[in-house]
């Protein structure tokens, strides 16, 4: 079983990594001391499990998780932390387990236990569990990742089986649905035809074109976006409220 340790504490990265080396048939891939690192070496090295502290600097554990439930294949998640108070997120996001510090012996190889029944029965397909909103996307890219913040996404448009995002520095690629997408960041997009979803403080107006097409006009766009008829209507609601 390959491990990811990410705590910002280098003691307590250091009792996991000794407690693990009792145990056969692990072995420790990488350590990370926020949840940034974290997602970077899950994105180059694929673990299996990732053991994961809360309160980290920058990203905190819980986001890092929710992005953890996107990849393919997911990893096991196990929290360890000295708070008990974070145990209800932890789940929501998607934890399989939940270590109080100082992490005791027996009940990190119970962890791991249950890290491999999560594993046995792992689908490869990817989830977003029920949890607040995210504050950025992950963009996979080779083997390493982008993080996008959500608000410097323009519009989110679905090609084949991919999502591209047209963010402040660029276009890249996600490996989420459009639809997963528009229930957790509802309130920051709304959707303009079946295919595209636009940030809200993106829009300035709705045009005709020659053809007597609809159109979208961002404040960021390189061009207007097609809005198709069924979406007309929500749209001019929200313009009125920018």
């Amino acid at each position: 079983m390959k491990v990811v340790i990410a705590d910002d504490e280098p003691l307590a990265r250091e009792r996991l990594r000794s407690l693990l080396a009792e145990l056969a048939g692990v072995e420790v891939v990488a350590e990370a001391e926020n949840g940034e690192q974290a997602l970077h070496a899950c994105a180059e090295l694929q673990p299996d499990l990732v053991l994961l502290d809360i309160a980290m600097p920058g990203l905190d554990g819980l986001e890092a998780a929710r992005h953890l439930a996107t990849f393919d294949p997911r990893p096991a998640v196990v929290f360890c932390t000295a708070y008990d108070a974070h145990a209800l997120s932890a789940f929501e996001a998607a934890a399989i387990d939940y270590l109080m510090k100082p992490v005791r012996p027996e009940r990190l190889a119970a962890a791991l236990e249950r890290a491999r029944t999560f594993l046995a029965g792992r689908s490869g397909q990817p989830s977003t569990p029920s949890q607040q909103a995210r504050t950025l996307l992950c963009a996979r890219l080779r083997g390493s990742l982008r993080l996008i913040p959500i608000e410097d996404i323009h519009y989110l448009q679905a090609e084949e089986k991919y999502v591209v995002v047209h963010h402040a520095r660029g276009e890249d690629l996600l490996e989420e649905s459009l639809k997963s997408l528009e229930e957790e960041f509802g309130n920051r997009f709304v959707r303009i035809h079946r295919n595209c979803l636009v940030a809200r403080h993106e829009l300035i107006e709705l045009r005709r074109n020659g053809a007597g097409q609809v159109q979208a006009v961002l404040r960021h766009g390189k061009a207007p976006l097609e809005v198709s008829r069924r979406c007309v209507a929500s749209i001019k609601q929200d313009l009125k409220h920018l």
